[in-house]
């Protein structure tokens, strides 16, 4: 049923599994000695932090943020709102941001602002993907998986009003699955 709620396959399971390869060898070497912080922000990126732990030889830590500034639409509505906030101190710390998706820019942004008023030691992004048409705010995303044309993408822990996040690849919605439920 969600497979025909697709317009198309923009990356398949196998195009993932590379970009996350590549994203895991280039933390390897720039963390290696070090125990990082990764921040994954739920929940559109856990898929994508499970799978990338699992190729770190190192040590390294989880912790979650829920952050919301899409409120169940195809766009962001600009306002940042932490749901969850982490369980542990970032003072001193090296902190990678795991995210699906850097869309506008915005959340990062602030999440970044606010890390450095908690004395992170160091704070990087990690992206799946990289939607740079978007971009609303300025960010600097360090490791990127994939770059993502501008359109509405779903699958693979990415979701419209929780849906299609257990697909495998990353899809385009049809237009006419989210356009009668927006206003």
């Amino acid at each position: 049923m969600m497979n025909q709620d697709m317009q198309k396959v923009l990356f398949s399971e196998e195009e993932i599994a590379q970009a996350n390869h590549n994203l895991a060898q280039q933390l390897m070497t720039d963390y290696a000695g070090k125990n990082p912080l990764f921040v994954c922000i739920l929940k559109g990126a856990i898929v994508f932090l499970t799978d990338l732990m699992r190729q770190l030889p190192q040590s390294a830590e989880i912790d979650f943020m829920d952050v919301s500034s899409y409120n169940g639409q195809t766009s962001s509505s600009g306002q940042v709102r932490i749901l969850k906030d982490l369980d542990v101190s970032v003072k001193g710390r090296d902190v990678v941001f795991v995210e699906d998706i850097i869309d506008t820019g915005i959340t990062l942004k602030e999440l970044t602002q606010l890390f450095k008023s908690r004395q992170a030691k160091s704070i990087k992004i990690v992206a799946l993907l990289d939607k740079e048409a978007n971009r609303q705010q300025n960010v600097h995303v360090d490791y990127v998986g994939l770059s993502c044309p501008d359109e509405f993408v779903v699958g693979y822990g990415m979701d419209y009003q929780e849906c299609y996040r257990n697909l495998p690849y990353i899809g385009v919605l049809k237009p006419e699955v989210y356009s009668k439920a927006e206003y």
